[in-house]
């Protein structure tokens, strides 16, 4: 087989395996971001922040302290997630009973705030992150080469996304969860902490931002950038996959992220806006999102 639709296997499947891991990182942000909204109503726009605190709690462990990529994978997402309950804590907490707009707001500005002090501190320019040594080389699969750090990314972010559905929606905690977003005063008559469950959501929420942003420390330079620079397109992918949508947002994630890539084979212009396109078809024809529901 020489060419598929005219285009070499390898340039094919080459753009598929970037746009699938692209996907591995859009499913793990618009997962956090589903999990915040969701359970919290909060459109948290410091996510992308989070996730570039996240690159760089990895990064300053490496330089500064030695810890390397696996124990960073672990200690990264605490150190966002205790922040995290801490923003929550002292500023989200006093915005539950007021429009949606103000914590809009409030997380743009915390955004701003957070990536402009790394800006001062480190600049614009990337800092490096090594591939641990074990997962340096790759696998030839006939039709194609597989670095096994790009793997585990995808496989990772797989495991991660299924274990976040699947505590959501299939076990007593979710349903407490999912509970005390329909009625906290009923649910709180049962003798759980409302207010303790909230801010363990939103800590485990911006964790897996942090956790993203770890993976993807040795796959892109470490940037105070990087979260701006993918924020926008993880938005539009929980909208196409449905506001508080764990489900859409994991799926949505992953086939845009391979729709991307196929649109760099056969139209590599429309790749940096197939994703909006299709945002905005999807608003046109359900509103609420593939996997939405009206409120």
């Amino acid at each position: 087989m020489s060419t598929i639709f005219g285009i070499p296997p390898q340039a094919l499947f080459g753009q598929l395996l970037l746009g699938l891991i692209n996907g591995s990182f859009y499913a793990l942000l618009s997962l956090g971001l589903a999990v915040i909204f969701g359970m919290l109503n909060v459109i948290n726009f410091a996510h992308g922040a989070l996730y570039m605190l996240g690159a760089f709690v990895a990064w300053l462990l490496l330089t500064t302290a030695g810890v390397g990529y696996w124990w960073a994978l672990l200690l990264a997402p605490l150190v966002v997630g205790a922040f995290g309950v801490l923003l929550e804590k002292t500023l989200l907490s006093r915005l539950y009973k007021l429009d949606h707009l103000y914590g809009l707001l409030l997380t743009f500005g915390l955004a701003l705030i957070v990536e402009g002090i790394f800006r001062h501190f480190y600049g614009v320019s990337g800092q490096p992150y090594p591939i641990p040594d074990l997962l340096r080389g790759g696998q030839n699969l006939g039709f194609m080469f597989l670095p096994n750090y790009r793997g585990w990314v995808v496989v990772a972010s797989l495991v991660v996304c299924l274990a976040t559905w699947y505590a959501i929606e299939r076990t007593k905690l979710g349903a407490y969860l999912r509970a005390a977003t329909e009625n906290p005063v009923l649910v709180q008559a049962f003798g759980i902490n409302v207010p303790l469950m909230i801010t363990a959501t939103y800590g485990f929420g911006v964790a897996l931002a942090g956790l993203a942003g770890v993976l993807a420390a040795p796959i892109y330079q470490v940037s105070p950038l990087m979260g701006s620079n993918l924020i926008i397109v993880v938005f539009a992918v929980v909208v196409i996959g449905g506001m508080g949508s764990i489900l859409g947002a994991v799926l949505t994630g992953y086939g845009l992220g391979l729709l991307e890539g196929l649109t760099k084979v056969f139209y590599p212009e429309a790749s940096n806006i197939v994703v909006f396109v299709i945002m905005a078809v999807v608003l046109l024809i359900k509103p609420a999102g593939l996997f939405g529901r009206e409120r």
